[in-house]
């Protein structure tokens, strides 16, 4: 049915076998980013406005952006006549999109709004025939996307819930919770090394560069961790921390400390064990800067610590800031900043940026990383380098952080895909749902633990041209304990999607035997 409707696009097979799977039951479509989710979604909106006419269909994504972009993309492929599709933005009134609501047949939106509508009773669910939500792996505890999937299920007469991501999470109890709260029946998946997906894509080159940590920075490293290591013995001998430290756990303790804390424990225990691990945060955090980052990131946060303990602003901040072995390590690396020296990734990005645009003047990249300060570091150095316009895609401002705007964000990425920018440096923000089909290559500039956003990542390129990934490790630091985090959960991914989509095909089975067997007793 889709098919008489789309005239000037064709599904390929997989696309077509997950729709029609997808006409029946609530899914969860589990898809390597470029390789078509949308048209998934396109295909059933298609059929569940021909099967329930004059009913609505919900397109939630999780940024404004984003749901734009899905607009666009209906609105390219659809018969201009087809439905009335409406854009619901927090900037629109609420009695305008009360009025909108009744007269869209095809509403995209992000989720936020459609909560917050749902929450002041401005129109309910009952006429909506299909819930989409893409990147679904955010429907989990308080986000608007579990809100808006509950009143759905109450309300809606006849649902149908379409869940989209490139990665659900790395346990089971994750992907379960995410199926549970969409409703979902049956699960779709594929990588880009199944039978009747790969055919369709381009070969990705991978590679990783392993470098040596240098000395220097081996020195100040030193320093910094025994400090840490105290405070975390310190933790240990106050019988406030039992796992081993990393920044998670401290995380952890610091919750549970300032918990009791608040709660009305005047124990002196806590109060010592309260700065203690804030200490131990702030090292933790400066030790991974120094080792994964770059000495301008690094430097960037001591000084954030020397103004906080000026201005009083942090107990643990005053404590790092007086200790010499602190102020030792400011003095070291403010020199070797001085001498020119930086950390190796960012020289060996330099020349791999250097060695790629000469071999392909048109070629564009997206570089990754996980700091603004590091991301604004390295759009600086690339622009040194002749033919190279790179220009920094980061969220919007978070306190006295600066950011973009949405509308700038926009700016960036039309300037990227039409050459006038050719390097993209990104934080997570670039990660999820961006449009961008030419992108030659990707590098991270270090791996990342989390699964999903180096999925996430690497879906960038390698869609309709042939293309690079990158990954940038520094040997005996932490980014080899990320990169090795990261695969080990992605197999995790993989193995419990499996079993979550042999139970419910294992239900499934159950629930057809059972009625089988209620029709031949009935018979009888």
């Amino acid at each position: 049915m889709p098919n008489k409707v789309l005239t000037t696009i064709k599904p390929r097979k997989y696309q077509q076998e997950i729709y029609e799977n997808c006409k029946n039951k609530n899914c969860l479509v589990v898809l390597p980013t470029g390789i078509g989710k949308t048209l998934i979604a396109l295909m059933l909106t298609i059929n569940r406005q021909k099967t329930c006419p004059g009913t609505k269909s919900l397109f939630l994504a999780p940024t404004r952006p984003l749901a734009e972009q899905h607009l666009d993309y209906f609105q390219k492929y659809l018969p201009e006549l087809f439905a009335q599709l409406t854009l619901f933005t927090g900037k629109i009134p609420a009695n305008k999109r009360k009025q909108l609501w009744e007269t869209s047949d095809i509403i995209f939106s992000t989720p936020q709004c459609i909560s917050n509508d749902l929450k002041n009773n401005l129109y309910n669910l009952n006429e909506v025939n299909l819930l989409i939500e893409d990147e679904c792996h955010r429907c989990l505890k308080n986000y608007a996307y579990t809100y808006v999937a509950q009143q759905y299920k109450e309300q809606a007469e006849n649902p149908r819930i379409l869940g989209l991501t490139a990665s659900p999470g790395t346990d089971k109890k994750t992907i379960n919770q995410i199926a549970e709260n969409l409703g979902i029946e049956s699960i779709e998946l594929r990588t880009r090394e199944s039978d009747d997906v790969k055919e369709y894509l381009q070969d990705l080159e991978f590679k990783v560069i392993k470098l040596e940590f240098p000395e220097e920075f081996k020195e100040i490293t030193k320093l910094i961790k025994n400090l840490y290591e105290k405070k975390v013995k310190e933790l240990k001998n106050r019988k406030l921390i039992f796992r081993p430290a990393n920044k998670i756990s401290l995380l952890e303790v610091q919750g549970r400390i300032m918990k009791a804390i608040s709660s009305g424990n005047k124990n002196f225990n806590y109060f010592a064990g309260a700065s203690a691990c804030a200490q131990a945060i702030k090292l933790s955090h400066l030790i991974e800067l120094l080792q994964t980052q770059t000495l301008h990131t690094s430097l960037e946060y001591m000084k954030s610590i020397f103004d906080q303990a000026n201005k009083n602003k942090s107990k643990a901040a005053k404590q790092i800031a007086k200790n010499p072995n602190f102020n030792q390590v400011y003095i070291k690396t403010q020199e070797l900043i001085a001498k020119n020296i930086e950390h190796p990734k960012l020289l060996e990005l330099k020349s791999i940026i250097e060695d790629l645009i000469k071999k392909n003047p048109k070629n564009k990249t997206i570089v990754f990383s996980q700091y603004r300060g590091t991301v604004s570091k390295i759009c600086y150095e690339l622009n040194q380098i002749l033919n190279i316009n790179a220009k920094v895609f980061v969220g919007q401002a978070k306190k006295a952080e600066g950011g973009l705007s949405q509308k700038q964000q926009q700016e960036i990425m039309n300037e990227f895909r039409q050459g006038k920018t050719n390097i993209i440096c990104a934080t997570s923000i670039g990660e999820e749902g961006l449009d961008i089909p030419e992108v030659n290559s990707v590098v991270f500039y270090e791996p990342i633990p989390s699964a999903i956003r180096s999925i996430q990542r690497r879906g960038r390129t390698a869609r309709l041209i042939k293309g690079k990934l990158i990954i940038l490790l520094t040997k005996e630091t932490l980014d080899e304990i990320f990169y090795y985090a990261s695969i080990a959960k992605e197999k995790r991914m993989y193995r419990a999607i499996g079993s979550i989509k042999r139970d419910l095909d294992d239900r499934k089975s159950l629930e057809i035997k059972k009625k089988e067997n209620q029709q031949t007793l009935f018979k009888s």
